[in-house]
């Protein structure tokens, strides 16, 4: 059993619901395996094949499914990566090398070479955009536009909140349901496909507990890429009004959209980024 899930079971449960949702993906894909240094990653590709390139990061406790309300938006008109992150709960290798350092960078670029991609777009959300920051402050070559949603490594990260209401899931069913609502900001009648997706999967999986790095000011400003950063007002785990006052000061060509009423979980963007994609 993979150290990231919390029993045989549990991981046999998420792989089916994975596998089901792949089956039920909104356009044609096709599924490849790129190997790299941290083992095999799967990625989901579909779109045109002689469209523009995107690579696409889910945040974590996720997988490539986390994009299947965008991705008819996304794939009409550009080659679309939905890329599975390692040590996550999809079809990737559960290595979880250190978040400090070179590793994660170099293993995206393996996978951007295994896809045969020189450069690309590409779009992150959470801990997704935390990865696509990091690519494209140590191999701004390789990053055409960057998309960001929610992305860590900016503003502050509220550990202390986000200890708070991790620790409801003790009480049970309840407790979980609580914590899924209050960590994405999502109510039960607006996304509850989602948010029964999440409380299944924080059921059975372990998610990363350590802090992000946060990103200097100095690598921030060497960005020259377009970059689009969406973030909701009312995030409890990454402080947005921080994260939008930094890419505002050091990145001051970054158009920078801040959704009132919004939580950590950013929904139904899909057209906004994919106008953003097409410049």
């Amino acid at each position: 059993m993979s150290p990231i899930y919390s029993s045989p079971d549990g991981e046999r449960l998420l792989r089916e619901h994975y596998l089901r949702a792949l089956r039920a993906w909104p356009v044609p894909a096709e599924h490849l395996r790129v190997p790299t240094g941290q083992g095999e990653t799967f990625v989901l590709a579909c779109g045109p094949r002689q469209g523009p390139p995107v690579v696409l990061l889910h945040g974590s406790g996720a997988n490539a499914g986390a994009w299947s309300s965008d991705i008819s938006a996304l794939a009409r008109t550009s080659r679309v990566y939905a890329v599975d992150l390692i040590g996550e709960p999809g079809l990737s290798a559960p290595s979880r090398p250190p978040l400090e350092g070179q590793d994660h960078a170099r293993w995206l670029e393996e996978v951007l070479d295994g896809l045969g991609l020189t450069d690309t777009a590409v779009v992150g959300m959470s801990l997704g955009g935390w990865a696509a920051l990091d690519l494209a402050t140590r191999r701004p070559g390789r990053v055409r536009r960057l998309g960001l949603l929610c992305p860590g490594g900016l503003g502050r990260q509220t550990m202390g909140k986000i200890v708070g209401v991790m620790a409801l899931r003790a009480l049970g069913p309840w407790g979980r349901r609580r914590a899924v609502r209050a960590m994405t900001g999502l109510s039960a009648t607006e996304a509850a496909p989602v948010l029964e997706t999440l409380e299944r999967t924080f059921r059975h999986f372990r998610p990363r507990t350590e802090r992000l790095p946060a990103f200097s000011d100095q690598a921030l400003a060497a960005l020259t890429m377009p970059v689009l950063a969406i973030v909701g007002d009312r995030d409890l785990m990454f402080d947005s009004a921080a994260s939008t006052a930094r890419l505002r000061a050091c990145v001051p060509h970054a158009q920078v959209r801040v959704l009132p009423g919004t939580g950590h979980a950013i929904l139904g963007q899909g057209e906004a980024i994919a106008e953003f994609l097409a410049g």
